[in-house]
């Protein structure tokens, strides 16, 4: 946490908050902000400071009363509805895929250029004995 703090430039008193879902581990690890920063002598109360994201907040109990009127919200996002409007699902399937084997494919042409030098050293000392 120092490190994320020190990296954004807030381990100087700037962090004003932090806006998080209300599920227990940010409880947790909003108090052991507050530790840290009194270890580095920053006063930062984490129960003053720690705000919970007001969609999430309504959400869950909108979610239990449409439940229990027998609502059905959307299966899919917006996003994917309009990727799927302009592409089809299967296409847009396509268009994943392709694009995580593209992917994959420069890592390992990333992975053979980092051994280069490796590989060369190797070269050199068989050229040598």
């Amino acid at each position: 946490m120092q490190d994320v703090l020190a990296h954004y430039e807030l381990a100087d008193g700037r962090l004003l908050g932090i806006t998080t879902d209300n599920a227990l581990a940010n409880y947790s690890m909003t108090r052991e902000l507050q530790l840290t920063l009194e270890v580095s002598g920053m006063e930062w109360p984490a129960l003053r400071n720690h705000i919970l994201c007001m969609t999430h907040v309504i959400r869950l109990p909108l979610g239990a009363f449409m439940s229990r009127l027998g609502v059905k919200g959307r299966t899919k996002s917006w996003e994917a509805h309009e990727r799927d409007q302009q592409f089809g699902q299967n296409e847009w399937i396509d268009i994943r895929k392709s694009q995580r084997l593209r992917k994959e494919g420069n890592a390992r042409i990333n992975k053979v250029l980092a051994m280069g030098p490796g590989i060369a050293k190797i070269i050199e000392k068989v050229h040598i004995s």
